[in-house]
């Protein structure tokens, strides 16, 4: 009967006694740095130009499209061109439901309507959160002849906190690239304004 007794004592000392004495960690912050941007004028051939972040390079693609890479982050901005014929209500329709098939991985999404009506260019800058495929979304118009879409897509498993600060450095040059956005037809500005 002792040697229970005395066994039981020894293994709970020897477990008790080994523990370290805990200490709380501090909390962890993701240590990015991201350069500040800085802008410089892109023409393309299809008729509109912005200012792109030189921190990023342009590839042009033969299909009205091109992609703007973001090496550091993994990131890239699709960008789609399509003319406008009489179809925008399709243009506009198509633009919209590639944004909310989102909807089911996304917790919210901010809707932003954009009105330039200096430059003629108007449209639509979702915010998506959550841990959708895709963060940011744009589509742009003059209502006549042009119609541009953009998307920005991470090379990595969508998961939000991870990628939150990335996303939001590329969302600042999304939303510059909207706001300097130029359509270069000028016959098409004119015939909107009549």
């Amino acid at each position: 009967m002792r040697i229970p007794i005395i066994s039981t004592i020894f293994f709970l000392t020897l477990f008790t006694a080994c523990k370290e004495e805990s200490t709380p960690k501090p909390n962890a912050f993701l240590a990015l740095d991201y350069p500040t941007p800085e802008y410089t004028e892109y023409s393309n051939p299809n008729g509109f130009e912005f200012s792109q972040n030189k921190w990023s390079s342009i590839k042009e693609n033969k299909s009205n499209s091109l992609e703007i890479h973001y090496p550091q982050m993994k990131a890239t901005i699709f960008i789609n061109y399509k003319p406008v014929e009489g179809n925008l209500n399709l243009l506009l329709k198509d633009a919209q439901k590639l944004t909310y098939e989102h909807f089911v991985k996304a917790d919210e999404i901010i809707e932003q309507p954009f009105v330039n009506p200096k430059d003629r260019v108007y449209g639509m800058f979702y915010n998506v959160q959550g841990n959708a495929a895709t963060n940011v979304q744009f589509y742009a118009t003059d209502s006549v002849k042009n119609f541009l879409v953009a998307s920005l897509y991470f090379y990595a498993k969508p998961n939000f906190d991870s990628i939150l600060p990335a996303a939001e450095y590329v969302k600042k040059d999304m939303r510059t690239l909207l706001e300097t956005l130029k359509w270069k037809d000028k016959q098409a500005a004119a015939v909107a304004k009549e």
